[in-house]
């Protein structure tokens, strides 16, 4: 039989109220060299990769378009979105707007909806639409999550928008799911013993399975009577897990490593919500040399502002480390007005501990910085603050100020640079404490990144002291993608010292 189509039979909106872009990856390289720009400027490029359009994605663009430029008849905007349907047999009664199309359908709606299957019925005065076999869901309407599913017995009503679908597979935004059921409601849908991960893998690394998945549009998932599962082996479960619009899942899972300061070591971090605004955390940290180094904290945060109290091990990314027991702390940051600049303010007091010395330490500091100056592929960040450190412990206080100018050259997906100058009267030769302290009073930090290939990447740190005239720091580093995790190796030549950490990857 010849296809035929029918523009306009169904003039209604398949509209799927799913979550929509894509989180960067939340990791950094365990370096005070400066070269976590780098990963940042990387996962922006991953980000990138994970928005590109399919085929099928840029056909279903295409369609739509055509849709419109063919309109027979002035958009009504105060109605649902006109649809072309296309079928092999079709067969429509007019008394009682029922339809019956068989054989390679195609329903493409002008905002670009894709519904496909070997045979769907339903009735335009209902509004019903009825896929009873397989049947593949494509959405890239605007404002809206990319979505790609295939599954069986598919209802939808584009008057209520509201339908569903029995055993799904696909993805959903930035992630994959699966579902005995999926159910569409204008302002969420809800999956049933259902599955997400990030890990695209058939048999994945690492997801979530939950009894119930409710996920709310540009906003937030619901997990109810959740398990995190590595390997499909359930490594602990929680009865209600919430996760906001963008995040991975991957950061819910361990790290392991290696480090000639730490021997082996393993990091898990926790997070309980206790209100909608209050958290119990729990970082998590063993080493077989110095055994446990974990930190806790509660904390409460809203609209920029963060406050709590936490109590642990505490470490640097140049091995220095404290034990707060405990310290308080708060923070508040804001852009000013419609400018290009945002001030942080914040305080920390406490009871710090380190290698005998105990100090009443507080520290209290103001910032202003400026949004990236980009232009041509580079980016310049700039950055001053003052702060006040006071120790019990000598009686001491330190008063500095500090700026930093840092610029980037994104080349191509291939190779990234940086280069910063910062000064900071704050420094580990005035500062009882070296934990997370500068250097010196003034510093370079260059390095660069190099993309071998989709699953190796070489990056060189490195610091340069300007006072003392000489290199602190050199740094290599090497990232290997596997399956959905990620090995990075560190050599840090100038202490001849290895890092080797595992961690699951959040893309």
């Amino acid at each position: 039989m010849n296809r035929h189509k029918l523009a306009g039979l169904l003039a209604a909106a398949v509209m799927l109220p799913l979550p929509s872009g894509v989180a960067l990856a939340a990791y950094h390289s365990d370096s005070d060299t400066g070269v976590s720009v780098l990963d940042y400027i990387e996962d922006r490029h991953r980000s990138e990769r994970e928005n590109r359009l399919s085929d099928e994605q840029k056909k279903l663009l295409e369609d739509a378009k055509a849709l419109e430029k063919n309109l027979r008849y002035p958009l009504d905007k105060t109605k649902a979105m006109p649809v072309a349907f296309e079928g092999d047999d079709l067969t429509y009664d007019e008394r009682d707007g029922s339809f019956v199309a068989k054989g390679h359908v195609d329903i493409v709606q002008m905002d670009a909806h894709r519904f496909q299957g070997a045979e769907v019925n339903g009735n335009t005065k209902t509004q019903d639409v009825y896929v009873p076999d397989k049947a593949h869901m494509l959405q890239m309407t605007p404002g809206q999550s990319r979505i790609t599913l295939d599954g069986y017995k598919a209802h939808y009503n584009y008057g209520k928008s509201t339908g569903e679908m029995d055993n799904i597979k696909g993805k959903v935004g930035n992630k994959y799911v699966t579902g005995k059921r999926i159910e569409f409601y204008p302002d969420r849908i809800v999956i049933y013993e259902g599955t997400q991960t990030k890990c695209g893998a058939k048999n994945p690394d690492y997801q979530l399975k939950a009894k119930k998945i409710t996920v709310y549009p540009n906003d937030k998932t619901v997990l109810e009577n959740v398990k995190f599962c590595i390997r499909g082996k359930t490594i602990y479960s929680r009865k209600y897990y919430e996760q906001k619009a963008n995040e991975s899942g991957a950061e819910n899972y361990p790290k392991i490593g290696y480090d000639n300061n730490d021997g082996v070591w393993v990091e898990w971090a926790f997070s309980h919500p206790v209100t909608k605004k209050v958290a119990a955390n729990a970082n998590l940290h063993v080493t077989t040399k110095d055994g446990w180094r974990s930190n806790y904290n509660v904390t409460w945060s809203n609209a920029g502002m963060r406050t709590g109290v936490t109590y642990g091990h505490f470490e640097d990314g140049d091995s220095n480390w404290i034990k707060k027991q405990p310290s308080v702390f708060w923070s508040y940051g804001h852009k000013i007005g419609d400018t290009h600049l945002n001030y942080g303010l914040s305080a920390e007091y406490g009871r710090w501990y380190n290698k005998g010395i105990h100090s009443n330490h507080g520290k209290y500091s103001i910032s202003l910085s400026r949004d990236a100056i980009r232009f041509n592929r580079f980016a310049l960040r700039l950055s001053t603050g003052y702060s006040v450190t006071t120790e019990s412990y000598n009686e001491s206080q330190v008063n500095g100020w500090s700026w930093s100018a840092l610029l980037t050259k994104d080349f191509d997906e291939r190779w990234a640079a940086y280069a910063g100058y910062y000064y900071s009267q704050s420094n580990k030769k005035n500062s009882l404490f070296k934990y997370d302290t500068a250097d010196t009073a003034r510093r370079i930090d260059c390095g660069l990144s190099y993309r071998l290939d989709s699953k190796n990447r070489f990056v060189v740190g490195s610091r340069y002291d300007m006072e003392a005239r000489k290199w602190l720091k050199v740094d290599y580093y090497w990232y290997h993608d596997f399956h959905c995790t990620q090995m990075i190796v560190r050599y840090r030549s100038k202490e001849n010292s290895w890092n080797i950490r595992w961690q699951f990857t959040p893309w």
